[in-house]
């Protein structure tokens, strides 16, 4: 029989280990007060910026008007047509400056108004308007001051934003420069609403979300218009951004219900494939569109979204899968698929933006005509539980910056979305021919719905692929690809917010 060990020498080893927490606990308050140092010294020559954090401005010739950089010149004279784009906009800007001097207007005035576009330069009042910023303000004074000193003394996601400010529209005048003053700002929102929203925290697509906002909006407006986004039920991003994601799970199964109705062609193409709606999708839903569409038809997307809530989400996604389903009809593998939906819609859409967003209202109509418009009600884990605004410690793990484990939430999402493919493959081989239907018409016809909805994926969130035994070799290839790429990727960090 072994004995027990001296207690005096179990004295030492706890205090070891409390040392190395000391220790690693100091490491991780130094590196934040560092990098919090860093932005409050902005551009000022003296702090200490690498060079490849800059990238030089030589190489861009144009400008839009969004700020944003392109690797081409502009044209040498404007032609007829943005001529007189520009003198209906000025027309617009006269018009809203009106509306917004008697607000609210009325609710017909401003739904034609805005599914016409909000003028750029009336975006700042417009949407602070919509998210009530100024009331929300007015209502907090002095709050968004105390989160961010909070931040500087206790905020453990420092690092993870520092290195998603540092990479967030880096092609955008606004934030090209490091430590530029909108960078600062986004450091600063997105550290003082994880301590606002303590149950929150931080995850990656918040960057994105506090990114636009700040192109139109000062740094305390920006803070509580993101609260709004995440916090209304009329938007309820908390849902999109909390461990499990589950408004992602809720809206991806509410994407796919609506696609086995009423575009049955392109849903069974898409499982042919194995391309699950998580695959193309995250962005579309977590960011509303940005870096998925041209820039300037996400705006119009925004506009419409902050005005109807997040069923705009829903439709907009129908929208674009009607518009290009038959280029998505012609492309074989899902590597062609997804490439076309990511890539390739951000730099030509092939539409022009009134032409989306006309496409997008009726669509938005049908839905509504076919009851598909809003998906079954949210649950409480998609709401805030915690009291906003009061400081709740973090744990030892999180002060220290140690990377955890999945937890059983997360682990529960990957087994869950290879069920549902492996229901895909069954469905897939069932099948012995399309069937075709149309969305954005008016003479829209809904087959009978012959894909129930799966009960018991209510916990899909993370997108992985796997086997089954009825799958062909090709298909086992192209579900561990995927489960790679999901694992080991981008997506994987914006999905875990790791």
């Amino acid at each position: 029989m072994t004995a027990a060990p001296p207690a005096h020498d179990n004295g030492e080893q706890n205090h070891q280990q409390q040392q190395q927490q000391y220790a690693l606990v100091k490491r991780a308050e130094d590196e934040r007060e560092d990098i919090f140092k860093r932005y409050e010294l902005g551009l000022d020559p003296h702090n200490v910026v690498d060079s490849w954090e800059n990238p030089t401005f030589e190489i861009y010739h144009i400008t839009d008007k969004y700020g944003f950089m392109h690797d081409s010149r502009l044209p040498s004279s404007r032609d007829s047509q943005e001529v007189q784009r520009t003198k209906i906009e000025l027309e617009r800007d006269k018009k809203w400056v009106k509306m917004l001097n008697h607000w609210p207007p009325p609710q017909d005035k401003l739904h034609k108004r805005v599914y016409k576009g909000i003028p750029d330069r009336m975006r700042w009042p417009a949407w602070k308007q919509l998210l009530n910023v100024q009331q929300s303000m007015d209502n907090n004074v002095g709050v968004y001051a105390r989160m961010l000193q909070m931040a500087k003394e206790n905020a453990t996601e420092t690092r993870q934003i520092d290195a998603d400010v540092n990479r967030q529209f880096r092609d955008n005048l606004a934030y090209r420069e490091r430590y530029s003053v909108k960078q600062c700002s986004l450091f600063n929102v997105l550290n003082a609403y994880s301590i606002y929203n303590s149950e929150l925290g931080y995850c990656q697509g918040m960057a994105c979300v506090a990114g636009v906002l700040l192109l139109y909006m000062q740094e305390e407006e920006a803070f509580w218009a993101l609260n709004t986004l995440i916090t209304d039920r009329k938007y309820g991003m908390h849902g999109l951004f909390i461990e499990g994601f589950p408004k992602l799970t809720r809206f991806i199964e509410h994407h796919d219900r609506i696609l086995s109705k009423i575009m049955r062609k392109l849903h069974k193409h898409f499982m042919k494939h194995n391309v699950d709606a998580l695959l193309y999708a995250i962005k579309w839903f977590f960011v509303v569109f940005v870096e998925r569409v041209p820039f300037s038809l996400s705006l119009r997307v925004w506009d419409i979204f902050l005005l109807d809530g997040d069923r705009v989400i829903l439709a907009m996604a129908v929208t674009i899968l009607y518009l290009h389903k038959d280029e998505l009809l012609r492309l074989k593998d899902m590597d062609g698929i997804i490439e076309y939906l990511q890539v390739k819609l951000h730099k030509n859409f092939g539409y022009s933006d009134d032409d989306a967003i006309q496409a997008l209202e009726r669509v938005m109509k049908k839905l509504k005509d076919l009851k598909l418009d809003v998906p079954p009600p949210a649950k409480a884990n998609e709401f805030p539980t915690r009291p906003l605004g009061v400081f709740v410690a973090a744990d030892l793990e999180k002060k220290t910056g140690r990377r955890r484990d999945y937890t059983d939430t997360e682990k529960q999402v990957l087994t869950d979305v290879i069920t549902r493919q492996e229901q895909n493959a069954i469905e897939v081989q069932s099948t012995v021919s399309y069937e075709t239907s149309e969305c954005a018409t008016v003479t829209l016809t809904v087959p009978e719905d012959s894909h129930s909805i799966r009960s018991s994926l209510a916990g899909t969130s993370v997108a992985s692929h796997g086997s089954s035994e009825t799958m062909s070799l090709e298909d086992n290839n192209i579900h561990l690809k995927t489960a790679n790429m999901l694992q080991n990727a981008p997506q994987r960090e914006m999905l875990l917010g790791t």
